[in-house]
């Protein structure tokens, strides 16, 4: 299993990590704009994913819209390549800013829960 997190004790214990060889994005803890730099690498490693990117956002307890912006980003990228992003288990604040800032409605974005396509079938989230 191939992890991508930057490490070291400056870091402290990664909040962002991305399975490649099972296209599964974790992000867990508290998100925000001065922790964006530590998101940089795990998310440049899932826009090499050849199938559907799943986020997990169980343990994911606090995030600001920087989070959703980069999420934004990430999926407009992986849609150019026919790939869809799904987002798994979000805490309900966490699903109430995904629906403020409109996340859940960009093209390639699902979530859990949520509406798709009629005839795409959903992946099953580990």
């Amino acid at each position: 299993m191939a992890l991508y997190e930057p490490g070291g004790t400056l870091y402290g214990p990664p909040i962002v990590s991305f399975d490649a060889e099972l296209a599964i994005l974790r992000i867990e803890g508290d998100e925000d704009r001065t922790t964006s730099g530590r998101r940089r690498r795990p998310f440049s490693a899932a826009l090499t994913a050849t199938r559907d990117v799943i986020v997990d956002l169980s343990d994911l307890t606090f995030a600001d819209p920087s989070l959703m912006i980069d999420l934004a980003c990430l999926a407009q990228r992986l849609r150019a390549r026919g790939v869809t992003l799904w987002l798994a288990h979000p805490q309900p604040n966490i699903r109430m800013l995904i629906e403020t800032v409109g996340l859940h409605r960009l093209p390639a974005v699902r979530i859990d829960g949520g509406t798709q396509p009629a005839g795409a079938a959903k992946p099953a989230f580990t």
